[in-house]
């Protein structure tokens, strides 16, 4: 190989500088555009067009927070593939909970319908355990939403995610759930009462699948890490033996410790029954049908399930009508971080009190651990990974926690895009 001449080599390093020249334009916004990628991606699950990636590029650099740019992914008005956030991400978000098996695959529902047309319409999420509030499809050939099919539901799903998309509020409208399930508007709460939570969370047993449910999908925890034996056992039901095994140890060591709370709590849910036929997917919820002596007390209307086996202890708490304490107020478990609402009663104890399913829910909703269990579910969907293990991403998630509860005002699409624009390098 022969050497280089000193005259050629200014012509090398005018030849590099030049190159250098051309190549920097290109570097400038490539960490943009490859941010901007993974944004779209990690909301949408699908790939953008070059027009969106170019949009979102340009917000990401006149805005390097993200939150600009992961707006605009999720914008149906300018992006066209928006869309699938709410009809593949969100669905697949939320159809988990509304199974005891708490699987995705399942057709969608009231429940999801419900959760995601509130998402997209922005409205406060804490109705989700409270409101008087259903969606449903409005599209021509549609069958009506019925007390005891689901195929309202699974005929618009299998509409698609054009016909039958549930971004677009034409095709995917909310109104009362009383006006269309007939349920006394003070006896909703939200999801809770919508047939495909009644189908799985009321369905046999003694409806505390619906209290633990509730707890794992909505406030992140099932009942064991609350379990807390110091609370008053005045609740406890008259199922629940005081001595298991003939030994009483058992149940003030362990037993109590998760029924004091929850059974505290459940006796909201004490004038609902999923009344069925052959099997469980044929049923409808029924509240306080007092003319029905087979499935309801016909003088309180309790669901007689809440007063089963009463010989284990007869002189545990009897059910007589849908009244509840929250003995988890004071304890170990004041770190849940309960908050007042509207119409909040408490004792002398500083312990909540109320009466049926929807107050139940305003208890929830308002706390702490509510609102955080939807930011950790939204960052584990986006970011894939739980903010729990790196201080970073702790910090990240408290404030937009603190967001959610504040000046968000429980809007989760500022949820998800927050989310989306921390983890937008990672």
């Amino acid at each position: 190989m022969g050497k280089i001449s000193k005259l050629s080599l200014p012509l090398v390093m005018i030849a590099t500088v030049v190159a250098q020249s051309y190549v920097q334009p290109v570097m400038a916004g490539a960490e943009e555009r490859r941010q901007a990628h993974r944004i779209h991606v990690r909301l949408t699950g699908v790939t953008p067009t070059n027009a969106v990636i170019d949009a979102m590029e340009t917000r990401l650099l006149s805005d390097p927070s993200g939150k600009t740019a992961a707006e605009y992914a999720i914008d149906t008005a300018q992006n066209p593939n928006a869309r699938y956030f709410y009809n593949v991400t969100l669905k697949n978000w939320i159809a988990p909970w509304t199974n005891e098996e708490q699987t995705v695959f399942t057709d969608l529902n009231d429940y999801t319908a419900t959760a995601i047309g509130l998402i997209r319409d922005g409205g406060d999420f804490r109705q989700i355990l409270h409101g008087d509030i259903i969606y449903r499809g409005i599209v021509p050939g549609l069958p009506p939403v019925s007390n005891s099919n689901n195929n309202h539901y699974r005929d618009l799903e299998d509409l698609g995610p054009i016909a039958g998309d549930l971004s677009n509020p034409g095709i995917l409208q909310g109104t009362t759930q009383s006006s269309v399930t007939g349920l006394p508007a003070a006896a909703t709460a939200g999801v809770m009462t919508t047939r495909a939570a009644a189908m799985a969370f009321f369905f046999d047993g003694t409806n505390r699948a619906m209290f633990r449910f509730t707890m794992m999908n909505h406030m992140c925890s099932d009942l064991e890490p609350l379990k807390d034996t110091s609370r008053t056992p005045d609740r406890v039901r008259r199922d629940v033996s005081r001595s298991p095994g003939g030994d009483s140890r058992i149940f003030l060591n362990t037993c109590v410790g998760c029924h004091a709370g929850m059974d505290g709590m459940s006796g909201a849910f004490a004038h609902y029954e999923w009344v069925y036929t052959n099997d469980q997917s044929d049923g409808r919820l029924v509240y306080r049908d007092i003319g029905d002596p087979t499935e309801f007390d016909p003088v309180t209307g309790v669901a007689i399930k809440h007063n089963i086996n009463a010989n284990n202890f007869e002189f545990g708490y009897e059910t007589t009508d849908d009244t509840w304490i929250n003995y988890w107020r004071n304890g170990q478990n004041w770190l849940l971080g309960w908050n007042n609402y509207a119409g909040l009663s408490l004792d002398t104890k500083g312990n909540a009190v109320g009466r049926g399913a929807k107050e139940l829910g305003l208890e929830l909703a308002n706390s702490t651990a509510f609102a955080q269990c939807q930011v950790d579910k939204a960052f584990k969907a986006i970011c894939l990974r739980d903010p729990n293990v790196m201080s970073a991403d702790r910090a990240q998630r408290n404030a937009i926690r603190d967001a959610f509860m504040g000046s968000y005002n429980g809007d989760m699409r500022e949820v998800f895009t927050d989310v989306a624009a921390y983890c937008r390098g990672s």
